[in-house]
């Protein structure tokens, strides 16, 4: 290569312009890394920001078509949001001082960071108050599961039958009512849907409890029934044909709602997260209700009702350490006293 004044002067200029170049790639970059900084923040402030449920006035607005409890009673509607997680979250730290931390990961990490998981589930599975991470999903589950609690609640069949033929066939509470004494009406778009709880959210009815004292000891001897935490539900449900239940989300995917058939007429059926299922009398279904799911009965009103007994027992894959810890932060008296601080 000869060197000249010219070539030099030619390398000096090629010089300069990469230069140049890279500094406007340089420029270009930190623009994008900025826009993007920025769009995080955007999408952080907004999971932050916002409750899993919408509220309008008291009532809770029906989202994407999907139908919302609007019972100022039940705890998903009352509490969920970012203070309920801020409550659960000092709850787990008392616990954890009061206990042990060990085997609190995925519950910790649940709690931490329960915004950013209610808002991002996709819609079939999507849990309104609490998702522990981590969890093996389907809509149904296999019997051999909970074995012992399903067979046990199947050889009580003929009890379950019995105490409700007990409870149904009263006479009306009060005048102007059809309802017999402890039975709820439940909103629907059409039909009836009765329910007779005798733990709702938690909490034993005493009253109901007396009126079924055999059922009473069924759940007594259960294994995995949620008995101690919010969660926790057993019940007589009753859909009258041309009934519909909604399409709708339960509260958490730790718990799987188990059926014990009593009564199923034809043309009664049960759809979660799309599959659709039938009920068996004296058999149980058991399934996991944080998946979108509805239920119908389009019998004839000669065929009589659908009735099951309900019962919500733990997700199999949620450990013994994990169940004491959510019976601790999830304790209907614990969140009350916080409510009330």
């Amino acid at each position: 290569m000869e060197w000249s004044l010219e070539s030099v002067r030619e390398m000096v200029a090629g010089g300069i312009q990469s230069v140049r170049e890279c500094e406007v790639c340089a420029f270009v970059t930190a623009m994008c890394v900025l826009v993007l900084f920025m769009w995080y923040c955007y999408r952080v402030g907004r999971e932050h920001g916002s409750s899993p449920l919408r509220k309008h006035g008291s009532m809770l607005e029906e989202q994407n078509g999907f139908a919302f409890c609007q019972s100022s009673e039940c705890f998903r509607c009352t509490s969920a949001g970012e203070s309920l997680n801020q409550k659960l979250y000092h709850s787990l730290q008392e616990y954890a001082k009061r206990y042990t931390w060990s085997g609190m990961g995925r519950v910790h990490k649940g709690v931490r960071d329960q915004g950013r998981y209610l808002n991002s589930r996709p819609t079939i599975q999507r849990p309104e108050v609490f998702f522990l991470p981590d969890l093996p999903s389907a809509p149904f589950f296999s019997r051999e599961v909970q074995r012992h609690d399903v067979e046990l609640l199947e050889q009580s069949f003929p009890t379950l039958l019995a105490e409700f033929e007990s409870i149904y066939h009263q006479p009306p509470a009060r005048s102007g009512s059809s309802l017999p004494p402890g039975w709820k009406a439940n909103s629907t778009p059409r039909g009836q849907w009765w329910t007779y709880y005798l733990v709702n959210q938690g909490t034993p009815l005493v009253l109901n409890v007396r009126r079924c004292p055999r059922a009473w000891r069924v759940l007594g001897q259960l294994r995995t029934f949620i008995a101690n935490n919010v969660f926790g539900n057993a019940c007589f449900s009753v859909l009258t044909p041309g009934a519909l239940i909604t399409e709708h989300y339960g509260p958490t995917n730790v718990r799987l709602r188990c059926h014990v058939g009593l009564r199923v007429p034809p043309s009664c059926e049960l759809v979660v997260g799309g599959e659709p299922q039938c009920w068996s009398e004296g058999s149980c279904l058991l399934f996991d209700d944080s998946f979108l799911h509805r239920a119908f009965h389009d019998g004839n009103p000669e065929d009589g009702p659908r009735v099951v007994f309900m019962v919500d027992l733990w997700h199999p894959n949620v450990a013994a350490a994990e169940r004491q810890a959510l019976d601790y932060i999830f304790t209907p008296a614990r969140l009350e006293d916080k409510e009330g601080k």
